[in-house]
């Protein structure tokens, strides 16, 4: 008799244990979209389940890959994947639904199968008579032509895909995932997308990274502390965003400053429908627009500026830390002047100090001895000194003006009639219709560039604004060290440590700015 196997229930699925008897199967269920209702997880269990049962089978585990395109590879997929490529343990064979569940690519179906049969496993899916057997030439023609058939359906869902998308773009509708910082309303559930609207999570988040990293002026905050004071605060990433809204357990992704930066700068900030990473262009020559900006044209250009490579970095961009450490990046040797780093110890706490002589710093080989200070002490020396001094002062908020943006309405006409003026010479306006619809909106795009070059323009700026509190309050509602290091930043504090002979151990100084801007 059979060893005895112990049921696990996992999501309401009953499995057992492998125990060697030569039918410990892997259950396979895939889905391209979860509300798929003629291949509902339900319905696949069900046959899986029965295929298995009918060759005396039980299964060990489920290969359940949802939201998985049958265009993809069985052997990089998530749930399959790993048992393919021998990464999961042992087991017998898998046992699908239907073949298409395996894949919807004739190649990759077929490599599955003569992988798995070639390692002397069982490959079963439920509708065929026991286990497919690629000996048998009747057998592997049949595989071969449901493989086949497979394919033919995915094609010719990719082509309906494609014609609906040409559709969408040409009628101005929303077709792919939607932007972030944006959301799709639908008047139903799974109806079409009726509009689009901002998001004001998302939204409010790119918002308030845009804004520190132009108001900043130390080099300090830039795309990548950005990112990583985002995962800091456990801000979900866009990929754990659309997860969460629908329904579905985050991974837990972490920001990078890469991501950040694309969102930043893209002309999908600007409300307009994207086509690969371009705005689609309307019948009037202009970008098509879905919904209000999250910030206008002149704002969007100053990112691209303010997060562009720079060839010349400053000693602020150099020492910008990415550590939570209060004095990281504004503390430096009395010795030798080299920043102090943070040293690891063994019996309490670690220590702020410089280790420039023992990595070979030339200025630093005479740092003899060289100072240290465990970090909760110089941290306490640090925050007391600081609030002493500036506790009191009144926070003003630097803000960015983007000014009155007539230069880049300017410059974005001058762009679609450089456009049309393409479009014509490569023939697109050749008919007497479109002839006449071309001169009508050329000569009324260079009419709004003239009222506009007649106004006055405001350039963009910083200008100063009061937030009504105190330096002290700002200090205690930091979520963390990184965030009261900016304080500092802003008060341009440097902290100088001595070695502890010296009477003068901590030296610590700070310019008021406010005062220096009033």
């Amino acid at each position: 008799m059979r060893a005895e196997r112990r049921a696990v229930i996992m999501d309401q699925v009953i499995t057992t244990d492998y125990d060697g008897c030569g039918k410990c199967l892997v259950g396979v269920r895939r889905l391209s979209r979860m509300k798929d209702a003629s291949n509902s997880p339900e319905k696949q269990l069900n046959q899986v389940l029965s295929a298995a049962e009918s060759v005396g089978g039980h299964i060990i585990t489920w290969a359940d890959d949802w939201e998985v395109s049958g265009a993809t590879d069985p052997l990089t997929r998530p749930g399959l994947g790993p048992w393919l490529r021998g990464e999961a343990g042992p087991y017998s064979g898998i046992v699908g639904a239907a073949v298409d569940r395996i894949g919807r690519n004739q190649r990759d179906v077929l490599n599955t199968a003569y992988t798995i049969h070639e390692s002397g496993r069982l490959l079963i899916t439920h509708g065929h008579d026991g286990p497919w057997d690629l000996d048998d030439p009747t057998d592997e023609m049949r595989l071969s032509m449901e493989s086949f058939g497979a394919q033919l359906e995915l094609r010719a869902a990719q082509k309906r895909n494609r014609e609906e998308t040409e559709r969408a773009r040409a009628n101005g509708t929303p077709k792919q995932k939607n932007q972030y910082g944006y959301r799709y309303v639908r008047l139903t559930p799974d109806g079409k997308v009726d509009h689009v609207e901002v998001d004001t999570v998302p939204a409010d988040i790119l918002r308030t990274a845009a804004e520190r990293i132009l108001v900043d002026e130390t080099g300090e905050i830039t795309v990548h502390t950005e990112a990583a004071r985002l995962s800091r605060e456990g801000v979900p990433t866009p990929e754990d965003y659309r997860a969460i809204q629908k329904g579905r357990k985050p991974k837990g992704f972490r920001w990078n400053a890469k991501t950040l930066k694309r969102l930043l700068v893209s002309e999908g900030s600007l409300g307009y429908l994207m086509h690969k990473g371009r705005p689609v262009i309307g019948p009037d020559g202009h970008p098509r627009r879905l919904a209000d900006p999250l910030w206008d044209r002149a704002t969007r250009d100053a990112l691209i500026k303010k997060t562009a490579p720079k060839r010349e970095v400053t000693e602020a961009q150099r020492r910008a830390p990415r550590t939570t450490y209060l004095a990281s990046g504004r503390s430096y040797c009395g010795n030798c002047g080299q920043p102090l780093h943070i040293l690891s110890r063994t019996t309490q706490h670690n220590a702020y100090g410089c280790d420039g002589r023992v990595l070979g710093v030339v200025a630093s080989k005479d740092c003899s001895p060289a100072p240290t200070m465990s970090i909760p002490k110089l941290d306490k020396i640090l925050t007391a000194w600081f609030l002493e001094r500036y506790g009191n002062g009144q926070v003003m908020k630097r803000q960015y003006d983007p000014g009155t943006g007539y230069a880049a309405r300017i410059a974005e006409l001058e762009a679609d009639r450089k456009r049309l003026r393409d479009d014509r010479s490569a023939g697109l306006y050749d008919s007497e219709d479109d002839a006449e619809w071309y001169r009508e909106e050329y000569a009324r795009m260079g009419r709004e560039i003239v009222e506009l070059k007649k106004l006055p323009e405001r350039p963009a700026g910083m200008r100063m604004v009061p937030t009504g509190k105190t330096v002290k309050d700002e200090w205690a509602a930091a979520l963390d060290d990184a965030a009261r290091r900016e304080l500092l930043s802003g008060f341009n504090v440097r902290v100088t440590l001595f070695p502890a002979a010296v009477k003068e151990r901590v030296r610590i100084t700070g310019v008021d700015l406010w005062s220096q801007a009033a």
